[in-house]
C-alpha cells in the first residue's frame, strides 16, 4: 500500500528525482571539515524551533520582558532548557557559520563555478550576526541594555549615514519600548524570512553545482 502511494505521488510530483538529486548525488571524498555547513543548518533549525517556543511566553515590552524571561527560566517545564539551547545555540551558530566560511575560503571552494554559493554564504553570515545583535536586547536586563547602547552608538559613528542608522535602530534618541519592539519584530519576522530565502538559494546552489574536492598538494 505504501509503495503504491509513493509511486502515485512520484508520478505526479517527481519526488523520486528530488530524493536522488538531494540524497543520492555523488560527492567527492571529503573530511569532517565539510560537515560544518550541515552543522550550521542543524543549529539554525534548532534556533527556529526553540525561538518559536520562547515566543509563546515572551512579552516584548519593557515592563514585562525581563519578568517573562525569568518566568520561562524558573516556572515553565523545561523552559530553562529551551532558553539555554536558544541562547548558546546563537553563539554556536555564529561560530559554525564563520568556521564554515573560513574552510571554504582556505580551500578555494569559492572560485568558479561556485561564486554565487559563496556570495549567498556571506549574506547568511551577516544575517547570523544580525540575529545575535537583535536577540541580545530581548531579555531587557542591564547587560542587554548597555551592550545594545554601545552597539547602536558604534553604528551611529559611521560617516554620513551613522546618525540615520542609529535613529532607525533605536527609534529615537534612547533605547525605549519602540527599540525593543523593533528588535523583536526584526528578530522573529524580518530576519527569519530573509534567512529562509538565502538558505533555500544556498542549498539549491550546493545541490545544483556540487561541492568541491579538497585541494591536492
Amino acid at each position: 500500500m505504501t509503495l503504491k502511494v509513493g509511486s502515485w505521488i512520484d508520478e505526479r510530483a517527481g519526488t523520486g528525482a528530488i530524493w536522488q538529486a538531494v540524497f543520492l548525488r555523488k560527492i567527492p571524498k571529503v573530511n569532517w571539515l565539510y560537515a560544518l555547513g550541515s552543522a550550521s543548518l542543524f543549529v539554525a533549525t534548532m534556533q527556529f524551533v526553540t525561538g518559536i517556543l520562547l515566543t509563546v511566553y515572551y512579552v516584548p515590552t519593557p515592563d514585562h520582558a525581563y519578568d517573562s524571561v525569568q518566568y520561562i527560566m524558573n516556572d515553565i517545564a523545561f523552559g530553562w532548557l529551551i532558553r539555554g539551547l536558544h541562547h548558546w545555540g546563537a553563539s554556536a551558530m555564529v561560530l559554525l557559520v564563520f568556521l564554515h566560511m573560513l574552510r571554504v575560503f582556505y580551500m578555494g571552494a569559492y572560485k568558479f563555478p561556485r561564486e554565487m554559493t559563496w556570495v549567498s554564504g556571506v549574506f547568511l553570515l551577516l544575517l547570523t550576526i544580525g540575529f545575535g545583535f537583535t536577540g541580545y536586547l530581548l531579555p531587557w536586563d542591564q547587560k542587554a541594555y548597555w551592550a545594545t547602547t554601545v552597539g547602536t552608538n558604534i553604528a551611529g559613528s559611521v560617516p554620513l549615514i551613522g546618525e540615520l542608522v542609529k535613529g532607525v535602530l533605536r527609534g529615537g534618541e534612547n533605547l525605549t519600548a519602540l527599540t525593543l519592539a523593533r528588535f523583536f519584530g526584526t528578530h522573529v519576522w524580518v530576519l527569519p524570512a530573509i534567512l529562509l530565502l538565502f538558505i533555500t538559494v544556498h542549498l539549491y546552489l550546493v545541490i545544483k553545482i556540487g561541492i568541491s574536492a579538497p585541494p591536492k598538494e
